[in-house]
Protein backbone atom coordinates (compact mmCIF):
# COMPACT_ATOMS: atom_id res chain seq x y z
CA UNK A 1 0.00 0.00 0.00
CA UNK A 2 1.61 3.38 -0.98
CA UNK A 3 1.66 6.15 1.78
CA UNK A 4 -1.51 7.70 2.88
CA UNK A 5 -3.20 5.43 0.51
CA UNK A 6 -6.96 5.13 2.57
CA UNK A 7 -6.39 9.29 3.47
CA UNK A 8 -5.28 10.08 0.32
CA UNK A 9 -8.38 8.36 -1.66
CA UNK A 10 -10.48 9.87 1.50
CA UNK A 11 -9.34 13.02 0.74
CA UNK A 12 -9.64 12.74 -3.11
CA UNK A 13 -13.94 11.80 -2.43
CA UNK A 14 -13.94 14.79 -0.57
CA UNK A 15 -12.65 16.76 -3.17
CA UNK A 16 -15.01 15.61 -5.48
CA UNK A 17 -17.91 16.04 -3.19
CA UNK A 18 -16.82 19.62 -3.11
CA UNK A 19 -16.55 20.43 -6.87
CA UNK A 20 -19.77 18.38 -7.49
CA UNK A 21 -21.53 20.86 -5.10
CA UNK A 22 -20.00 24.07 -6.07
CA UNK A 23 -21.37 22.90 -9.97
CA UNK A 24 -24.64 22.18 -8.65
CA UNK A 25 -27.21 24.23 -10.83
CA UNK A 26 -31.07 23.61 -11.48
CA UNK A 27 -31.81 24.09 -15.05
CA UNK A 28 -35.24 24.68 -15.64
CA UNK A 29 -35.08 25.75 -18.69
CA UNK A 30 -32.36 26.68 -21.56
CA UNK A 31 -32.33 30.60 -22.18
CA UNK A 32 -32.47 29.93 -26.45
CA UNK A 33 -35.55 27.94 -25.57
CA UNK A 34 -37.36 30.41 -23.20
CA UNK A 35 -36.69 32.86 -25.77
CA UNK A 36 -38.20 30.76 -28.70
CA UNK A 37 -40.92 30.42 -26.95
CA UNK A 38 -41.67 33.91 -26.18
CA UNK A 39 -41.08 34.89 -30.22
CA UNK A 40 -41.78 31.30 -31.53
CA UNK A 41 -38.69 31.14 -32.93
CA UNK A 42 -34.90 32.28 -31.95
CA UNK A 43 -34.45 35.97 -33.69
CA UNK A 44 -31.70 37.54 -34.35
CA UNK A 45 -30.11 38.82 -31.12
CA UNK A 46 -29.47 42.93 -30.44
CA UNK A 47 -27.05 44.72 -28.08
CA UNK A 48 -27.37 47.47 -25.73
CA UNK A 49 -24.12 49.32 -25.28
CA UNK A 50 -23.89 49.93 -21.29
CA UNK A 51 -22.95 53.58 -21.73
CA UNK A 52 -21.21 55.53 -19.01
CA UNK A 53 -24.92 57.12 -17.91
CA UNK A 54 -26.36 53.59 -18.31
CA UNK A 55 -23.76 51.68 -16.55
CA UNK A 56 -23.87 54.14 -13.47
CA UNK A 57 -28.03 53.59 -13.28
CA UNK A 58 -27.48 49.73 -13.74
CA UNK A 59 -24.84 49.51 -11.06
CA UNK A 60 -27.37 51.75 -8.93
CA UNK A 61 -30.19 49.13 -9.38
CA UNK A 62 -27.97 46.33 -8.92
CA UNK A 63 -26.12 47.31 -5.65
CA UNK A 64 -22.66 46.76 -7.83
CA UNK A 65 -21.33 47.96 -11.36
CA UNK A 66 -22.47 45.51 -13.93
CA UNK A 67 -20.40 42.84 -15.28
CA UNK A 68 -20.62 43.44 -19.05
CA UNK A 69 -20.26 46.68 -21.28
CA UNK A 70 -23.34 45.10 -23.70
CA UNK A 71 -26.33 43.70 -23.09
CA UNK A 72 -27.50 40.89 -25.49
CA UNK A 73 -31.32 41.33 -25.66
CA UNK A 74 -34.21 40.08 -28.17
CA UNK A 75 -37.20 41.97 -29.74
CA UNK A 76 -39.82 42.71 -31.88
CA UNK A 77 -42.30 45.84 -32.21
CA UNK A 78 -44.15 44.85 -29.25
CA UNK A 79 -41.62 43.19 -26.43
CA UNK A 80 -38.49 43.07 -25.39
CA UNK A 81 -36.65 39.82 -23.48
CA UNK A 82 -33.72 39.67 -21.28
CA UNK A 83 -31.35 37.00 -19.73
CA UNK A 84 -29.60 38.06 -16.76
CA UNK A 85 -27.89 36.87 -14.27
CA UNK A 86 -27.69 38.22 -10.35
CA UNK A 87 -26.15 36.70 -7.35
CA UNK A 88 -28.77 35.67 -4.84
CA UNK A 89 -26.58 34.41 -1.66
CA UNK A 90 -23.65 33.07 -3.04
CA UNK A 91 -24.30 31.51 -6.66
CA UNK A 92 -25.92 33.46 -9.98
CA UNK A 93 -29.32 32.87 -10.56
CA UNK A 94 -30.35 32.99 -14.67
CA UNK A 95 -33.70 34.61 -15.01
CA UNK A 96 -35.59 35.49 -18.01
CA UNK A 97 -37.61 38.58 -18.32
CA UNK A 98 -40.67 39.91 -21.02
CA UNK A 99 -41.08 43.11 -21.50
CA UNK A 100 -44.33 44.79 -22.99
CA UNK A 101 -45.31 48.34 -22.97
CA UNK A 102 -42.75 49.13 -20.41
CA UNK A 103 -44.25 46.92 -17.64
CA UNK A 104 -43.17 42.77 -16.88
CA UNK A 105 -45.18 40.74 -18.79
CA UNK A 106 -43.66 37.42 -17.52
CA UNK A 107 -40.52 36.15 -15.66
CA UNK A 108 -38.99 32.65 -15.63
CA UNK A 109 -36.42 31.38 -13.32
CA UNK A 110 -33.47 29.45 -16.19
CA UNK A 111 -30.95 28.49 -13.82
CA UNK A 112 -30.86 27.75 -10.12
CA UNK A 113 -27.67 27.67 -8.52
CA UNK A 114 -27.50 27.68 -5.02
CA UNK A 115 -28.81 25.34 -2.86
CA UNK A 116 -31.23 27.19 -0.88
CA UNK A 117 -34.36 29.38 -2.13
CA UNK A 118 -35.64 27.50 -4.85
CA UNK A 119 -39.28 28.55 -4.22
CA UNK A 120 -38.35 31.76 -6.26
CA UNK A 121 -39.04 29.60 -9.61
CA UNK A 122 -42.55 28.98 -8.44
CA UNK A 123 -45.58 30.31 -10.18
CA UNK A 124 -47.04 31.76 -6.78
CA UNK A 125 -43.96 33.71 -6.28
CA UNK A 126 -43.40 35.48 -10.09
CA UNK A 127 -46.68 36.33 -10.99
CA UNK A 128 -45.50 39.20 -8.62
CA UNK A 129 -44.00 40.56 -11.36
CA UNK A 130 -46.94 40.73 -14.05
CA UNK A 131 -47.36 44.43 -15.39
CA UNK A 132 -45.02 45.91 -12.87
CA UNK A 133 -43.36 48.88 -14.18
CA UNK A 134 -40.47 51.24 -12.70
CA UNK A 135 -41.91 53.78 -10.73
CA UNK A 136 -40.12 56.97 -9.31
CA UNK A 137 -36.52 56.20 -8.45
CA UNK A 138 -36.25 53.13 -11.04
CA UNK A 139 -37.99 51.55 -8.15
CA UNK A 140 -40.79 48.55 -9.05
CA UNK A 141 -44.17 50.40 -8.82
CA UNK A 142 -45.33 47.09 -6.29
CA UNK A 143 -44.04 45.35 -3.10
CA UNK A 144 -42.69 41.85 -3.61
CA UNK A 145 -43.60 39.52 -0.71
CA UNK A 146 -40.70 37.60 0.35
CA UNK A 147 -40.31 33.63 0.97
CA UNK A 148 -38.68 32.62 4.36
CA UNK A 149 -35.54 31.49 3.49
CA UNK A 150 -35.13 32.85 0.45
CA UNK A 151 -34.69 36.61 1.12
CA UNK A 152 -31.25 36.94 -0.93
CA UNK A 153 -32.84 34.89 -3.97
CA UNK A 154 -35.38 37.46 -4.07
CA UNK A 155 -33.98 40.50 -3.69
CA UNK A 156 -31.58 39.51 -6.80
CA UNK A 157 -35.18 38.44 -8.40
CA UNK A 158 -36.39 42.15 -8.08
CA UNK A 159 -33.09 43.67 -9.05
CA UNK A 160 -33.54 42.10 -12.23
CA UNK A 161 -36.80 42.99 -13.04
CA UNK A 162 -35.89 46.85 -12.34
CA UNK A 163 -32.53 46.32 -14.86
CA UNK A 164 -35.31 44.67 -16.99
CA UNK A 165 -37.36 47.29 -17.24
CA UNK A 166 -34.58 49.55 -17.81
CA UNK A 167 -32.75 48.15 -19.75
CA UNK A 168 -35.96 47.87 -22.09
CA UNK A 169 -36.72 51.50 -21.43
CA UNK A 170 -32.94 52.44 -22.62
CA UNK A 171 -33.41 50.09 -25.59
CA UNK A 172 -36.37 51.90 -26.69
CA UNK A 173 -34.97 55.08 -26.97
Amino acid sequence: MTAGGPHRHALFAAALCLCAAAARADVYQEPDAFIAEVFGSRPAPKLLWLTPEIQAQAGAILGHPPAQLRQRYWSDAHRSVWILEETGKEELITAGFVVAEGRIDHVRVLVYRESRGQEVRQSAFLKQFKDAKLGQGDRLDRDIDGIVGATLSVGAMERMARLALYFDRKSRE
